[in-house]
């Protein structure tokens, strides 16, 4: 596994593990369990993991989920501790970093920000750097789905535009929390917007990402 998913994988395990299985997290509905599931299901079980963005396998898929979710909780945490099969796609090295990086930066997130008294987590520049390129890469997907234009933009002033539309949202902050807030956790990114109130408001309750 490649430097920054697997570092990014065993943060979110350990932050699995303190947190308990059935600590909330971001994502709506789901548990710590019920994230930890999901994750695994994901990297082990290809027939059931084209749920999870195709919705006329989305039964399917959460029927999987849901078997897992009956596992021993720390078993599901040291299956996504210690990674894929062999067999798996996210096995080879530029599959994991493409797909694993960013999945697990955002999840652990999920855990992290659904705690009380959370802080954000200082990131280094070069996993920042990161970060932005995906981002870059993957804005217009996750914003397609917005409700005005939305332009995002680094402190340091490099900008994506995610949606071509009027009026237009400028949102500014570290990659970090720009990609989760385009993930759809608006609310729990860490980011200022500039732009028509009522636009910044049907931005917020927009449901951006990828699935």
């Amino acid at each position: 596994m490649s430097t920054h998913a697997k570092r990014e994988r065993l943060l979110l395990a350990d932050l699995l593990e303190s947190a308990g299985p059935e600590a909330p997290t971001l994502c709506a509905g789901w548990t710590a369990r019920d994230l930890a599931a999901h994750l695994v299901v994901r990297e082990r079980r290809a027939d059931a993991a084209g749920g999870i963005i195709i919705k006329p396998l989305a039964a399917r898929s959460e029927r999987v989920r849901n078997e897992f979710a009956a596992r021993p909780f720390d078993e599901l945490v040291q299956l996504i501790r210690t990674g894929p099969p062999r067999v798996s796609p996210f096995s080879l090295k530029q599959i994991d970093e493409a797909a694993n990086t960013v999945e697990f930066f955002i999840h652990a997130e999920d855990v992290r920000r659904a705690q009380p008294e959370w802080s954000p987590r200082p990131l280094d520049p070069v996993f920042a750097d990161a970060l932005w390129k995906r981002l870059e890469t993957a804005a217009r997907i996750m914003g397609r789905r917005s409700p005005v234009g939305l332009v995002l933009r680094r402190p340091n002033g490099q900008t994506v535009v995610a949606h071509k539309g009027t009026p237009v949202v400028t949102v500014t902050g570290e990659p970090g929390e720009l990609l989760l807030f385009a993930s759809g956790r608006q609310d729990a990114a860490r980011v200022e917007t500039e732009g028509d109130p009522e636009a910044v408001a049907r931005l917020h309750a927009a449901k951006l990402g990828l699935a």
